[in-house]
């Protein structure tokens, strides 16, 4: 995937939010004696010159976006032009190529309603993988060449599957690796500190804060040179809010399963209850590895989005962390990593201190530096902003 400096800075950790449609904020703020609207703001709420994708809320906008960008190994000044970099209004410019992505979106459409019954089963990807251009010849290095390695994140359950450890006894050994159940249920919330590196640091480390209380409160929140970058779950709702170099929209709500996925991030950050954080659990995998270590996949659903868990097959740590959120143009991933397990001094539990989240429109790492357990954490910490 190409890179630019100025593409790092698009959005808060957000690389290809806007590839191929028009858009740009629209610069109107609302009073703050307003009461707010009901429901998520809308794509031609928050931007202008939206054409194709109305009616979606913001963050499904960005996901969109990021399928495009997944979808054609392009960024955001690929599609709207170098001036957009400098300028969110430059957005709403009309390009050569939005304008075509604006007349394949309406193609992609035809065909999912004509064969599928509206449901996405052809999307950007199946043609492009990855290529601007789609391929139509057969590529006979491919079909003799060595198959690339199986993407773990695609990995399937299938029926039938011989399974060596249950879903139970997977996470049992997990929970028994970080430090079993009685000294996790003493772990109440913590405060950490670290650095936070991503595309939209410009992949400088900057100083980051997590507050987090149990069972499922946290607050992630990246000091950024021109001020805090934050994403907060504060057990009922989630949401980011960033700086406006950073990103278009100053707060941006998640909304179904981005703030189921939020949910899960926090309820994971006390994962003594994770065999009630999903339903339906199977281990009917074929052979998974990460790294070249083998894994045991446990997958579960929760409020109908589903979730995989991958565990190292020798330690039982969670290393992985899979998701999906559905979009109109197709569903998106993305995954969580975790390592560098450490005990947190005082209550013998073992953590992750070092995260790193990826998803088609932005990537950032987390290093923790010190874990302060049982730390009181003031309810401010998960305060909604004010809207902007």
């Amino acid at each position: 995937m190409k890179l630019s400096r100025w593409t790092t800075v698009c959005g808060t950790a957000l690389l290809m939010i806007w590839v191929c449609i028009s858009v740009s904020v629209s610069g109107q703020a609302r009073g703050a004696a307003q009461a707010p609207a009901p429901g998520p703001q809308l794509s031609e709420q928050a931007f202008k010159n939206v054409t194709e994708l109305k009616g979606i809320p913001v963050r499904e906008f960005m996901n969109t976006m990021g399928f495009f960008a997944a979808s054609l190994a392009l960024n955001c000044t690929d599609c709207h032009g170098g001036a957009s970099a400098s300028d969110w209004a430059n957005y709403a410019v009309d390009t050569p190529i939005k304008n075509r992505a604006r007349q394949m979106i309406r193609m992609v459409k035809a065909i999912n309603e004509a064969n599928f019954g509206g449901r996405p089963f052809v999307t950007c990807y199946t043609c492009h993988r990855g290529s601007q251009k789609p391929k139509v010849i057969p590529s006979l290095a491919q079909q003799y060449g060595e198959p690339p390695p199986d993407d773990p994140d695609e990995a399937e359950a299938i029926p039938g599957t011989r399974v060596t450890a249950t879903a139970d006894q997977i996470l049992d050994k997990y929970l028994q690796a970080i430090g079993g159940a009685q000294a996790l249920g003493k772990l109440t919330s913590f405060t950490a500190k670290g650095t936070y590196e991503g595309f939209d640091s410009d992949f400088s480390k900057v100083p980051v804060d997590i507050y987090a209380k149990g069972p499922n409160q946290r607050a992630l929140v990246a000091h950024m040179v021109s001020g805090d970058s934050a994403t907060v779950y504060d057990g009922r709702e989630a949401w980011h809010a960033a700086p406006r170099d950073l990103s278009p929209v100053a707060m941006i709500p998640l909304v179904g399963a981005d703030l189921v996925g939020a949910r899960v991030d926090a309820q994971l950050t006390f994962p003594a209850g994770i065999k009630q954080l999903l339903t339906g659990l199977r281990a009917d995998f074929p052979p998974v590895s990460i790294d070249e270590k083998p894994v045991f996949v446990v997958q579960g659903v929760t409020e109908r989005v589903p979730v995989k868990l991958y565990f190292d097959k020798a330690s039982g740590l969670l290393v992985r962390q899979t998701r999906y959120a559905p979009t109109v143009v197709g569903t998106v991933p993305l995954h969580v990593t975790y390592s560098d397990y450490r005990d947190v001094p005082g209550v013998g539990v073992k953590m992750p201190f070092t995260f790193q989240m990826t998803w088609v429109d932005g990537q950032y790492t987390v290093n923790l530096e010190s874990v302060q357990p049982n730390a009181p954490v003031d309810a401010a910490k998960f305060a909604k902003p004010a809207a902007r």
